[in-house]
């Protein structure tokens, strides 16, 4: 016969140990919450070393993950979940403020901070060498740190930079300033070429960047420009030297005048005095009206231009009026 109280016991000893492995799973749920909370806090809490700007690329957050990675910052795929729940991160630059900070911070700055942004303008036809000044005067850069990034970067002496006006993150060094004007004035560059060529081969380009610096630093606007180009081809073409002041207002000399002295004493390649052609590197960085003068020379049978009293110039074919376009504009 069954005992009833037997079968109460049982059920309560059942019970308890149903309630007991509850307990334990429940205790073992919460250690494993503990850890991973801990471990989870302790990776926030690492130190990271970053610049004090930071460029962020659109693109997905996977993307942008990746792209610090290959800028050797230190992040990993866990970062792309945290960034999934702290939100998506801001394109373009963004100021963290200091070189070291937690990764929790690092994070939290790439989705809620931005950069301070400076103007400084690239007038058509100045010296890389003049643009340098301002920017280490106005952004509170090293100078020296500038050019040495910069002929680590460039591919050319002169010319590399596209004139406008750029806007600077507050904070950014030396070395990622080069590489932004560099990488922002390419990809212009290379963009016009395509739209004119079809193509961009950069050597070709850049022969035309030489003639354009020319025809920047000589014209008086931009209506003569291409009357500017005809004049430097006809002469070319007729094995005759191009003889213009402006070649020699190159690097720091650019806002110099040019003195019968100084032709006769500037033995570099820019002195086209003295050599034919127009000089291998550019004189100086150009415009695109200056660049499509060089491409598109107007038809001209000009071979001379002197400077008015109006500022423009007056164009002829012949020395014997251009002796008098002399003669009248120093009167």
């Amino acid at each position: 016969m069954n005992n009833p109280f037997c079968k109460t016991i049982k059920i309560t000893e059942s019970v308890r140990d149903m309630n007991s492995k509850k307990l334990m799973i429940i205790k073992y749920i919460v250690e494993i919450a503990l850890i991973i909370f801990l471990s989870f806090m302790y990776y926030l809490n690492q130190p990271m070393k970053t610049a004090n700007v930071v460029y962020i690329p659109q693109g997905s957050i996977n993307k942008i993950i990746s792209q610090l990675g290959h800028k050797k910052y230190n992040v990993s795929k866990l970062d792309s979940l945290i960034l999934r729940l702290v939100g998506s991160p801001q394109s373009g630059w963004i100021n963290v403020g200091t070189s070291y900070l937690t990764k929790g911070d690092f994070l939290y700055k790439l989705t809620h901070g931005k950069a301070a942004l400076q103007s400084i303008t690239l007038i058509p036809g100045e010296t890389t060498y003049i643009f340098f000044n301002q920017l280490s005067e106005k952004l509170n850069l090293d100078r020296g740190k500038l050019q040495k990034y910069y002929e680590k970067y460039a591919k050319y002496t002169e010319g590399n930079f596209v004139p406008e006006t750029y806007k600077i993150p507050i904070g950014i060094t030396e070395k990622e300033l080069m590489r932004l004007l560099l990488r922002t004035s390419h990809n212009q560059m290379q963009e016009l070429s395509q739209k004119i060529f079809g193509l961009y081969n950069e050597k070709k380009w850049f022969q035309y960047v030489a003639i354009a610096s020319v025809i920047q630093k000589e014209s008086a606007n931009i209506k003569e420009m291409p009357i500017v180009s005809s004049v430097i081809y006809n002469r070319i073409k007729k094995g005759m030297r191009l003889q213009m002041d402006g070649t020699l207002n190159y690097g720091k000399y650019s806002h110099l005048r040019v003195t019968p002295k100084r032709i006769r004493e500037d033995k570099s390649v820019y002195n086209t005095y003295v050599h034919k052609g127009i000089p291998k590197i550019p004189v100086c960085n150009v415009s695109f009206d200056a660049l499509r003068a060089a491409v598109f020379p107007a038809k001209t049978d000009y071979l001379y231009f002197m400077k008015s009293k109006n500022g423009t110039h007056d164009f002829t074919r012949y020395y014997s009026t251009h002796l008098k376009n002399i003669h009248r504009a120093t009167k």
